[in-house]
């Protein structure tokens, strides 16, 4: 099961980043916001691991870097801009069915019936824990949450596809740098000069680039690495309910016995869709797809959406 708590770090740092976003950082220049989380992640991530692409690896990692770096970010904070967290978040929840459709044709691995059992019990938990009847809907923000969706689970198949033969640390580096350099260009056109950084700015940048950015993708790709697609979207879940506890635990919001039911709804299907034996690798995961031999095999190492 340690997979399984490795792969929980991710949707817990992006549910807390929600809360830092929405305190600490400005919310009027979203295309800086987003290079300044991905390029700095990466950065430290290439440091950390002292590899550069090569071969394929230079043009997959700027697929993966536009896919789950640049067009996510920059879409999800349209959708938080456009719509509610609570109604951003629940389409967002649709994540865990789309990345099991879309590992079936590219990683050959067919959904098992927990796992969409899981899928069903946890988007219905995700519903009562964030949907209240009062929310406006914009047809706009919808489309851009549901991109963001599709951007993100695509991405993150292709991510594990491409996974044998090269380190974790350095293909979650590569997309980052490739996302943040995607984007420090068309920030620069479209929102001018960089904005003026306070150093609480400063601090809630580092923790969001670090902390919510390189070390929950370095954790999520592990986990897409050893565990099945249904596995990994599923744990994902955490990140809505880390969110509803957090405003909890910090902002003295009050949790509604609708929303405690959804809780409980969201943990019964994450751990519905588990492995069904501790320590071993799920049993649906597929060995992986062959890749060309341009590298030495390396050891795999908010309530705003992520």
């Amino acid at each position: 099961m340690r997979w399984v708590a490795l792969t929980a770090v991710a949707p817990v740092a992006w549910g807390t980043n929600y809360f830092v976003t929405h305190e600490f950082l400005p919310d009027d220049r979203p295309l800086y916001g987003a290079a300044l989380r991905a390029l700095p992640a990466g950065l430290v991530l290439l440091a950390l691991c002292r590899q550069r692409p090569h071969g394929a690896w230079w043009g997959r990692s700027a697929v993966l870097g536009l896919l789950n770096m640049s067009v996510f970010f920059v879409l999800v904070y349209a959708a938080s801009q456009l719509l509610p967290t609570s109604v951003a978040s629940t389409v967002m929840a649709m994540s865990p069915l789309t990345m099991m459709l879309i590992a079936w044709p590219l990683v050959s691995e067919r959904p098992r019936t927990a796992h969409l059992a899981g899928a069903a019990i946890g988007f219905g938990g995700v519903c009562l824990m964030l949907l209240t009847g009062a929310e406006g809907v914009s047809v706009p923000g919808v489309l851009a949450s549901a991109a963001a969706m599709l951007a993100s689970s695509f991405g993150h198949i292709l991510a594990k596809r491409w996974s044998d033969g090269v380190d974790v640390l350095a293909s979650t580096a590569w997309q980052l740098t490739a996302g943040g350099l995607f984007l420090l260009p068309v920030a620069a056109a479209v929102e001018g000069p960089p904005p003026a950084l306070s150093p609480s700015t400063l601090l809630a940048f580092g923790y969001v680039a670090l902390v919510a950015t390189a070390l929950a993708f370095a954790a999520w790709f592990t986990g897409l690495r050893h565990l099945s697609a249904g596995t990994v979207g599923l744990i994902g879940l955490l990140n809505p309910v880390t969110g509803v506890l957090l405003g909890t635990a910090v902002a003295g919001e009050v949790v509604t016995v609708q929303q405690l039911c959804g809780l409980v709804l969201v943990v019964a299907g994450v751990v519905l869709g588990q492995p069904r034996r501790a320590g071993r690798r799920d049993s649906s995961q597929t060995p992986p797809h062959p890749v060309s031999g341009e590298f030495p095999v390396g050891t795999p190492s908010i309530r705003k959406p992520l």
